[in-house]
């Protein structure tokens, strides 16, 4: 802004009288209405909108902490319910067992028991009538989890051991005989292995489990049509529902193997099962979470001295000996008549009893026979 009078001088800066702001005009004013609002309120008293009030925000909090605190309350909630509904049995041996070992060893049992399953049931899923009894085990295997890779070891169930009272038959009938307590004396009397917990399940349970998860992945190296488990699938990595699953892991009369090879179907059905169920949708999704709950719950047998923290590391062993960095395989065979091998399979027993399973190596083949 210039400093000149609108006459051009500059007088003003030496004393002389400043010039007069002229008068306003009629009706003009420089102060406010006298009855205009106060700042920051409207005519009328109310406040114009301005951001959301610390106390709303509170709330919504409070709502989010709500629903995450049920979330939590249904996740605990449902393994308790489930827990209540396993059925629990006596398994362990009276005498005559191995001392305390490091690590932890499990014993997992498929049993042929029908148990649970309608007559119409067994027909669609061809496994016959039950015959009673305590039925046989199609499935004995072996969990070891501790300092090293966890391993999970087949025990072909047409495998020739000593069985106590009994003599020499095979393995599978020492469920037959007397059931779970005499299935863990033999194992433990044939490798020296002691059992720490007992886990079991049935034709049915496996079925649940499997149609809980929404199917599992199977990689067969063949064609298979089979009357006798009612299996029939082409070559090749494909989704088996419950009903598939199971026949792949019963049959054994397409294989020249035979039970080598049925050994190794089931293990490849378990991974998946344990691949399937660690997935977080699991979890995630309620529905699934409570139909995977129910199905194992329904389906397990397990030693009445199992805790639920023992059926949890269960899981996560299984998981971990189907993975990359455990040990899945076949007890040490002589040759496909699933003799044991007398020198190889007691030093895999020495090592699993000793918790050195970082060293058992070469030892541990998908078939159990020496690698050629």
């Amino acid at each position: 802004m210039s400093d000149q009078r609108p006459d051009g001088s500059y007088g003003w800066l030496y004393g002389e009288a400043q010039p007069t702001r002229p008068a306003p005009r009629s009706g003009s004013s420089d102060l406010p209405p006298p009855n205009l609002p106060p700042p920051g309120r409207r005519a009328g008293g109310s406040r114009p909108p301005g951001p959301t009030k610390p106390s709303n925000r509170r709330s919504g909090r409070r709502i989010l902490g709500i629903i995450l605190l049920a979330w939590i309350v249904f996740l605990v909630a449902v393994p308790m319910w489930a827990w209540g509904q396993i059925d629990k049995v006596d398994a362990s041996p009276a005498s005559g067992r191995p001392d305390d070992q490091p690590g932890t060893t499990y014993l997992l049992v498929g049993s042929d028991s029908r148990r649970g399953l309608s007559a119409a049931e067994q027909k669609e899923l061809t496994t016959g009538g039950d015959s009673g009894g305590r039925g046989r085990t199609d499935t004995i295997m072996l969990l070891q989890t501790g300092s090293g890779p966890s391993v999970l070891m087949s025990l072909p169930r047409d495998s020739i051991v000593d069985i106590p009272g009994y003599g020499q038959s095979k393995i599978n009938a020492a469920y037959a005989f007397g059931g779970p307590k005499l299935l863990v004396k033999t194992v433990e009397r044939n490798t020296g292995i002691k059992v720490d917990n007992y886990i079991e399940v049935g034709f049915g349970g496996l079925v649940k489990v499997v149609d809980s998860l929404g199917g599992v992945e199977i990689c067969p190296k063949q064609r298979i049509k089979d009357k006798d488990s009612g299996l029939n699938v082409k070559k090749g990595c494909q989704d088996a529902d419950g009903k598939t699953a199971l026949a792949y892991s019963r049959n054994r009369h397409s294989y020249a193997t035979q039970d080598i090879q049925r050994v190794q179907s089931q293990r490849e059905v378990l991974g998946s099962i344990s691949s399937e169920a660690k997935s977080p949708w699991t979890v995630l999704n309620p529905v699934r979470y409570v139909s995977v709950a129910n199905g194992a719950s329904g389906s397990l047998r397990i030693g009445d001295d199992v805790s639920p923290i023992a059926l949890f590391r269960f899981a996560l062993a299984l998981s971990a000996s189907m993975g990359g960095d455990g040990l899945n395989c076949t007890v040490p065979l002589r040759d496909f008549a699933v003799n044991w091998d007398a020198e190889r399979a007691p030093r895999m027993f020495d090592l699993i009893k000793k918790d050195r399973t970082d060293q058992i190596g070469s030892l541990c083949t998908k078939d159990g026979l020496p690698k050629s």
